[in-house]
């Protein structure tokens, strides 16, 4: 039974606050979930029961998620993260003070290639999504910034890109490698070809958070704003039913990261990120500054990025076995 407030749903009225915030879209639809899952878990019916308790309805959801399904600690996380949303932004009740059982989060040394690994990669991904993952690794970027890069983060006379709105919705900028200049200036002919056909077609818009689709009218079909790499086919906004054309989506590259590290006959855990942690670790190892690493991929700890140190210290701790002084 849906929670009714208003002549709307409480989690229709959770969307309505989630867009009006300019939250991503993946953001969007997780919180919508863990909030329906909450509801559901605690079988409430009206609003009434949702504030009774709130805080100890919360913690006895967390700690089932901790004891009982034994989520990772980022997912327990989240859940309580769209929880506090939903009690503190949609129903004006702000959680003090929630001391549930929380899931551990172990220290892990982070995958990462090594140089020859990483050539050997991405010698095997061509096209497209090989560009895409030499941006993972030239700029130490995450997927998710990756393909939402526009065309007016990309300065090739300073040889740098904007990452915008990154993780904990902060800008920062990153290198451009000299050796993808022209490959990426020829990519931008060819979107901006497809882009014009696009207007030519009746189409040509693309989303812009509402603030600032708001502020520059018609910016959504200025080639500046358009997406580096545009899926391939025009789709329907879920958010607004417009028929326009998103970025690429992750898995595609996710899918060709896989298949050219089986390729590659490397027995290591390599996803997307491994690259991030690359470009920091190959870094490290050339002499550049842990803070101006830290920078780069936008840490806001430090700590966070001293584990590539840790990476560093090969053979545990940087001692040499014994066996091999024999």
């Amino acid at each position: 039974m849906a929670i009714i407030t208003q002549n709307k749903t409480l989690l229709q009225e959770m969307q309505t606050l989630l867009r009006r915030q300019a939250y991503a879209y993946a953001t969007e639809k997780t919180y919508l979930d863990w909030a329906g899952r909450f509801i559901r878990f605690h079988q409430l019916k009206n609003k009434q029961s949702l504030l009774e308790n709130a805080e100890q309805k919360v913690e006895a959801y967390l700690t089932y998620l901790a004891l009982e399904q034994s989520v990772a600690p980022s997912t327990q996380n989240q859940a309580l993260n769209a929880l506090v949303f939903l009690y503190t932004k949609v129903l004006q009740r702000p959680l003090e003070g929630v001391n549930a059982a929380r899931s551990r989060k172990e220290p892990r040394i982070p995958v990462v290639l090594s140089k020859k690994e990483v050539a050997q990669v991405l010698s095997l991904i061509d096209g497209t999504v090989g560009l895409i993952v030499k941006l993972l690794y030239a700029g130490g970027l995450r997927i998710s910034e990756a393909v939402r890069l526009r065309v007016q983060d990309i300065d090739f006379e300073f040889k740098q890109i904007t990452v915008r709105d990154g993780k904990g919705k902060k800008d920062r900028v990153t290198p451009l490698a000299n050796s993808l200049i022209i490959v990426l200036q020829t990519h931008l002919e060819k979107i901006k070809i497809i882009h014009n056909k696009d207007l030519k077609d009746g189409f040509g818009s693309v989303y812009l958070p509402y603030a600032l689709a708001k502020k520059y009218s018609n910016a959504d079909k200025a080639f500046n704003w358009q997406y580096v790499f545009p899926s391939r086919g025009i789709a329907t906004d879920p958010r607004t039913d417009i028929k326009r054309r998103h970025h690429v989506d992750q898995s595609v590259i996710n899918k060709a990261i896989k298949r050219a590290v089986k390729q590659c006959d490397i027995h290591k855990k390599v996803s997307a990120h491994a690259f991030r942690h690359s470009f920091a670790t190959h870094l490290l190892q050339t002499g550049t500054d842990i803070r101006t690493i830290q920078a780069l991929l936008g840490h806001s700890d430090l700590q966070t990025t001293m584990i590539y140190t840790h990476v560093l210290k090969q053979g545990g701790q940087g001692v040499v076995s014994p066996l091999d002084k024999l």
